[in-house]
């Protein structure tokens, strides 16, 4: 039995199979105890799988339970400045590393700018007198005396975790290792920085190193109070009962399987787009920081794939944010991120996040301007149409506006009230004339943001979206999906099936996938020479790959490995990532001219980095065919509603998104209501419903049947 959960900032979503069909379930999140509110998904989705037909003694077969998480537990802890006391221990003159930086600015005009508080402050930087060269060569051991001083002054600082990190150990780490294995044989939790990131740029690695150590204490507690949440709800559904009372009162019975029975095993999601175990996640948080956008993107990559769309833009919106990305033959990544003003080295997919949600707060600046977010209400209190909250959202603007049709969420089971939006809103509109012009204001708004985000990743990085198709999921995803592909002239929309849990469904689907990288800053100059160098180098890290996806129970030929080059003009600060494979120069020529719009073929070209990505196969779950339409039935059932499209009062049909059937087609204006989310067609789109039940709106209805395929 297979489960995943992505936690977002309003509902966590739990998507799992059922009779070979995928389910969804969703429950109001919890900031402060994420784990209750998995704990509650997996009940309702335990509770759901025993519904199912059966005798008794066949439900019992079931004795395994994976449930892999999305969350944002390590996002919002580094948010927030809610991690670890953190002692940092490097080379002794380069304490200050966190507070010198880079040369770069954040605003380059601004004599006022305030850089982040470094994770941890000066008291707590330890310099250990070693110095290594930078071949790796030691110019001055570490001897046992300094050792021990470093212990002494850690113990007087009772940190919660520990990073180590010294100058070129990414070329040679027996310094790291010495102080790490006496650190952890004190008790300390330890980030070493040749585990997490062995790799050069002091800076980079060090500030990976100190945020994988300040998020290792909340993300252990966190992992750890799932383990016991999911171990209590899987011990006490009634199958379970029955399975240990035959595990233990049989002898036919293997052994393996009594243990496995007995405790659920938790993966977590990577920002990489895999998986890994939640012992893993534990000590290597930092992997985890876009962890459920991850999942979305990987969701987004397979619907696309059903559909036979090649060039698409996602565009997860959810309770809290917008998360975009492009899909263009592969996802892509980067190991250039920043989070919170503070650089992360380790890869991640090329994921774009605004502050725009269900739940963003819509307020009036200073001079009078309307803006929404980044700030969100969250679960508590909510939207004003929750029932307890009491700002307005651009989720109340769409209850005022009718785009509910006054059914409420999750099928009807939470309730709106809309009434109460309306009067809080009338409160609040500031110099609007009325309610209905608010709320237009605060979609158009969070529109413009949204938009503004979608360039970030296409126009910015030389792509045009007119070539793209949205693939739009989240709750609210289908709100705005439209309204952004008219704006930036996309070639349509895609809604798939189970919008409000795609993240889930990608979790679902996603592999175990492990990240090795190796320096090298090996010149280009000689082919062969090349070539042999680079095979000596790939070769221990396959090794490192093979060895720990075996160790996962991975067999040979479900493991799949894929190389990869940084590289650089020489004299380049920066590098751009190409597979390496094939004429990989020729590659990183056209990357550059893409990304920087020239080419320099006589320049010479260095490989800095080694980049090794191991990739476990896992079984993946499926979108089922639905039903086809009966002849003369290609218009979907639907009733008449009132709402606003457009700045007026329109009669728009209500479509239910359980009874469309596969060839059915409508057109705008139109609300599509189901269990996950809510879309609007407006006036002028068709819409049209494959055989997976996917609805793909062509732009305005121009683009032809086939346009999508290539």
């Amino acid at each position: 039995m297979r489960i995943a959960v992505d936690t977002g900032g309003t509902f966590t979503d739990c998507v799992f199979v059922r009779d070979g069909k995928l389910r969804i379930v969703k429950v109001a999140s919890q900031r402060e105890n994420p784990e209750a509110a998995i704990g509650q998904a997996v009940a309702a989705a335990l509770r759901d799988l025993e519904d199912t037909s059966g005798a008794p003694e066949k439900r019992a077969e079931t004795r395994n339970l994976d449930l892999v998480c999305g969350t944002t537990v390590g996002t919002n802890a580094l948010l927030e400045r809610r991690g670890g006391r953190v002692a940092l221990i490097t080379t002794a003159g380069f304490e200050d590393v966190l507070e010198i930086g880079r040369q770069a600015r954040p605003k380059l005009y601004d004599f006022f700018v305030e850089k982040p508080e470094p994770l941890v402050a000066a008291s707590a930087r330890i310099g250990v007198k070693e110095r290594l060269a930078w071949d790796g060569s030691i110019l001055e051991a570490l001897s046992a005396r300094e050792i021990r001083r470093m212990l002494r002054t850690v113990g007087r600082l009772r940190p919660e975790a520990v990073a180590v990190c010294f100058l070129f150990s990414f070329r040679n780490a027996v310094h790291e290792r010495r102080v790490a294995k006496v650190l952890r044989r004190a008790g300390y939790l330890v980030s070493v920085s040749h585990e997490i990131l062995p790799e050069f740029r002091e800076y980079e690695r060090t500030s990976t190193t100190i945020i994988n150590a300040y998020l290792a204490p909340v993300m252990s507690r966190y992992l750890s109070g799932t383990q016991q949440r999911v171990q209590q709800v899987w011990s006490s559904t009634p199958s379970r009962k029955r399975t240990r009372a035959v595990a233990h009162g049989s002898e036919q019975l293997p052994r393996a399987q009594k243990i496995s029975s007995d405790v659920p095993r938790v993966q977590v999601m990577q920002s990489n787009g895999g998986i890994i175990s939640a012992a893993k996640a534990a000590t290597e948080p930092v992997t985890t920081i876009l962890s459920g956008p991850a999942g979305g993107v990987i969701g987004a990559e397979y619907v696309a794939e059903m559909a036979g769309i090649k060039k698409a833009i996602t565009f997860d919106m959810g309770g809290t944010s917008t998360d975009v990305a492009l899909l263009s033959g592969q996802m892509q990544t980067t190991v250039e991120s920043t989070v919170s003003g503070f650089p992360i080295a380790v890869p991640m997919l090329e994921i774009h996040t605004v502050g725009a949600g269900g739940g963003s707060i819509a307020r009036f600046d200073r001079g009078g301007a309307l803006r929404v977010g980044p700030k969100s209400v969250g679960a508590e209190p909510g939207p004003i149409c929750y029932g307890r909250g009491d700002l307005p959202t651009v989720t109340d603007a769409h209850a005022v506006l009718g785009h509910f049709s006054n059914a409420g969420l999750l099928g009807g089971a939470f309730a709106l009230d809309v009434e109460r939006a309306r009067k809080r809103m009338d409160d609040l509109r500031g110099t609007f004339r009325n309610v209905q012009q608010f709320a237009e204001g605060i979609l158009a708004v969070a529109n413009a943001v949204m938009e503004k985000a979608i360039r970030v990743i296409s126009v910015e990085r030389g792509h045009d979206p007119r070539d793209y198709v949205l693939v739009a999921f989240g709750g609210a995803g289908g709100l705005h999906a439209c309204a952004l592909a008219d704006a930036l002239e996309m070639r349509g929309v895609l809604m798939p099936m189970f919008p409000g849990g795609l993240s889930a469904l990608g979790i679902l689907r996603a592999d175990v996938v492990k990240e090795f990288s190796r320096t090298v800053l090996l010149a280009v100059n000689n082919a062969t020479k090349t070539a042999n160098e680079l095979r000596k180098s790939f070769r221990a890290l396959e090794q490192d790959a093979f060895r720990a996806l075996r160790s996962e129970g991975f067999a040979t030929q479900k493991i799949r490995i894929e190389g990869r080059l940084d590289m650089r003009y020489t004299g380049q600060a920066y590098e751009l990532t190409v597979p390496a494979t094939g004429d990989f120069v020729a590659a990183f020529q056209t990357a550059h001219e893409k990304r920087y719009g020239y080419r320099d073929p006589l320049r010479p070209v260095e490989i800095v980095n080694l980049r090794c990505r191991a990739t476990g196969i896992t079984e993946k779950p499926v979108l089922s065919r639905i039903p086809q339409a009966p002849r003369g039935a290609r218009r979907p059932a639907a009733r008449a509603v009132r709402c606003v499209f457009d700045g007026e009062m329109q009669t728009a049909t209500l479509i239910a998104r359980g009874e469309l059937r596969a060839g059915q087609s409508f057109a705008g204006p139109a609300i599509v209501s189901e269990y996950s989310a809510t879309t609007l067609v407006p006036r002028g789109w068709k819409a049209r419903v494959d055989d997976y039940g996917q609805i793909f709106l062509p732009q305005n209805g121009r683009t032809k049947r086939n346009a999508l395929r290539p």
